[in-house]
């Protein structure tokens, strides 16, 4: 007997994208003896281990294993675990994420609501029983404690199980529903960048603790049609135009005693980012509703009192960026800043770099240099389309860490480089460890290999020089045009035109399936220029003339068939699906739009605001960039063209109302169309199945759409 291969959309899903078995979230001792690390036991294996590596030796062990831990039982998530994977779109089970003390000796994480620690040099783990279920469980930096929140109260546990209390918890009078202490807020976790919501400080004697009170935000009620016996899901929801979460700073010490840090929050209400090192007084970045002025505050913990370090303002709006701002070890403010046209390193008030780069995110800041992720700049020797390289930064020039070309990262300390490297022939990511910049050690990889490997070129397209990938079917011959497949995300946060293997997977089978595939990062996707990036303001509907620039650019030089175009996304890119059929139906035939946001006043504040400002302010750019307004389709032109509206019935970030009302507005003009519900599921679509069909079924759509069936 012979078992059928499994195909490529069923390994696809199986592997989570080919990312089982990968090793992430590595964190490299202060003396340089140690990397941590999750991995999960194979590449079909969701559930995330926690591992060392002995640098001297080269040996792995595992610290923490979720089997074993959990006695073999099923793994049972609770509700505000599942809310905080589905903002850092996790999907993997087990061990996703962990915290250590400062030397990296002990290690903290949740597992079934309930809180674990792991010695990581005995490479023992046990369970410490407290209150729970327990989210976000990190250890004081000297190893003695570890704090965690529990019901919406911040607790402190001794590390060997002992004198558990609360610190901070929900007044008597709150709603124990919509106050917190220690956890982020949605949109913070969503779209700032802050998964946070309690940072210790270097003397584990007190914390910094965000207050959360979303009782002025509206709710809304998430449900599954297809469970009718189940109760919605009641969700706070910060829609554009609307009231957010209250958020405070507290400086909290182990005996309970609060103080309050004080700033204009009514100006600067958004708690964008909090920076406690050994290095100066805790550092807050707080920003205004409109994000064109954010203020970094030195904080005292004595008084709560703050001053100003620094302010910025812009005309457009002020972007936030991984790893700062933060103290170098000198008591020196770092930050990434848009300065003179380019986005550069900022040390004190000196810019360390220019033009020449546009920078990232900072990775590590040390007495030396500073570590940096960047991209070239619009002054490069040549544009290095889709690549992203690491470089060690200082007053006296740069040196580029990484050389290949790809997208890289890297973790380090103690000496120690962890450079995580992903590049255009070799898939999945490589992991080496470089100790004063030669290898040391190689953390291996169980991903599974995908068994294809694209057929990309990294080209620029169109008059604005669009970075483009551009993929053609394994077998082609180049004898004939072929029909066309754009497949963007296309607007900011979402950089797709890479140097890396598996980000072409999906849009490699695509092309296999007898479409030349083209991926456009136009305008407002990062990675470019701050001009870029901010061209979209008040007006996103660029994003769909860079895919019309794009397409036109690149016919002149690949084999495309103009008269047969179709394009598909997911979130921003099924918007820029949905409205490249609505408004461009003399160049798009048919489009495949998935959890699109049809009318940008039900998107979030944060997120919506920065680009298209006050709804009520603004009604006609919030119009002239939706798909829908109140009157129905926004400005749709003749003649029609198919459109699949794909949408998980869970969604909490584009809830379903979206596609719900896009459907609805396409009836009422007449307009015919297939709307694919997908039960249970949120923004993300892990579940194997659902993930395999939703490719095969988007592949029948454009076959019979574009009439190749």
């Amino acid at each position: 007997m012979t078992t059928e291969p499994l195909s490529f959309p069923r390994r696809y899903a199986r592997t989570q994208r080919f990312t089982s078995g990968a090793p992430r979230a590595f964190t490299v001792s202060p003396d340089g003896s140690r990397v941590v690390f999750l991995r999960s036991g194979s590449g079909t294996d969701r559930a995330h281990q926690l591992w060392v590596l002995d640098v001297a030796q080269g040996a792995e062990r595992v610290a923490a294993d979720p089997a074993a831990l959990l006695g073999g039982a099923t793994e049972h998530l609770p509700p505000e675990e599942r809310a905080r994977r589905e903002r850092s779109r996790e999907g993997g089970a087990g061990i996703v994420g962990y915290a250590t003390d400062t030397a990296v000796e002990l290690a903290s994480f949740a597992l079934s609501g309930r809180l674990f620690t792991a010695e990581l040099r005995a490479g023992t783990a046990r369970e410490l029983r407290v209150p729970g279920p327990v989210i976000d469980p990190r250890p004081s930096p000297d190893g003695r404690l570890v704090a965690y929140v529990a019901g919406g109260a911040l607790r402190v546990v001794g590390a060997e199980g002992g004198d558990d209390r609360a610190l901070a918890e929900p007044e008597p009078a709150a709603d124990p529903a919509s106050v917190s202490y220690g956890l982020a807020e949605f949109i913070a976790a969503e779209e700032m960048g802050r998964s946070r919501g309690f940072w210790w400080s270097p003397e584990s004697d007190r914390l910094l603790v965000a207050r959360v009170d979303d009782t002025p935000v509206q709710r809304w009620w998430i449900s599954d049609p297809a469970r009718p016996e189940s109760d919605p899901q009641r969700v706070a929801y910060p829609v554009a135009g609307s009231a957010n979460a209250d958020v405070r700073l507290f400086v909290i010490a182990l005996d309970g005693v609060r103080t309050e840090v004080v700033w204009d929050r009514a100006r600067y209400p958004y708690l964008a980012h909090v920076h406690w090192s050994a290095a100066g007084a805790p550092l807050i970045l707080v920003q205004a509703r409109d994000q064109r002025s954010q203020l970094f505050l030195a904080v005292n913990p004595d008084t709560g009192t703050t001053r100003m370090v620094h302010a910025d303002e812009d005309p457009q709006w002020l972007d936030l960026f991984a790893g700062v701002p933060c103290w170098s070890p000198g008591g020196q403010l770092v930050r990434i800043a848009d300065e003179g046209g380019a986005r550069v390193l900022a040390f004190g008030e000196r810019p360390l770099t220019g033009p020449q780069l546009h920078v990232r995110a900072v990775l590590d800041v040390s007495d030396d240099d500073v570590l940096i992720a960047a991209s070239a700049g619009e002054a490069a020797a040549t544009p290095e389309t889709g690549e992203v390289h690491v470089y060690r930064v200082n007053e006296l020039g740069m040196e580029r860490v990484s050389h290949e070309p790809g997208v890289h990262s890297a973790v380090r300390a103690g000496g120690v480089t962890v450079l995580v490297s992903s590049v255009l022939d070799q898939p999945g990511a490589q992991v080496q460890v470089l100790r004063e910049g030669k290898r040391a050690a190689t953390v291996l990889s169980y991903a599974e290999h995908p068994g294809l490997s694209p057929r990309v070129t990294l080209t620029q397209g169109g008059a604005r020089k669009i970075p483009c990938a551009v993929l053609m079917p394994t077998d082609y011959d180049g004898d004939n045009p072929l029909p066309v497949l754009m497949d963007p995300y296309g607007g900011p946060h979402g950089p797709r035109v890479l140097a890396a293997h598996n980000a072409h997977l999906t849009s490699q089978w695509f092309a296999d399936q007898g479409f030349a595939v083209i991926v456009a990062d136009g305008r407002g996707t990062p990675g470019r220029s701050p001009a870029w990036e901010k061209a979209v303001r008040d007006d996103f509907t660029l994003s769909l003339d860079d895919q019309v620039d794009a397409l036109h650019g690149l016919a002149g030089t690949f084999p495309l068939d103009l008269s047969r175009v179709a394009i598909r996304g997911w979130s921003y890119g099924g918007w820029l699906a949905g409205l490249a059929v609505l408004r461009r139906p003399d160049v798009f035939h048919a489009g495949i739009a998935g959890a699109p946001v049809a009318d940008w006043r039900l998107y979030d504040t944060h997120y919506t605001e920065r680009y298209l400002g006050d709804p009520a302010a603004a009604p006609a750019t919030y119009a002239r960039s939706s798909l829908i307004t109140d009157d129905g389709l926004s400005a749709p032109a003749e003649p029609h063209r198919p459109l699949m509206i794909v949408h998980g019935l869970a969604d909490d970030n584009v809830v379903v109302a979206h596609a719900l009302r896009l459907s609805s507005a396409l009836l009422a003009a007449g307009r015919p169309h297939e709307v694919l519900p997908l039960s249970g599921v949120t923004h993300m679509t892990p579940q194997e199945q659902v993930a395999e069909n939703l490719l095969l079924l988007q592949v029948d759509f454009l076959k019979r759409s574009l009439g190749l069936a």
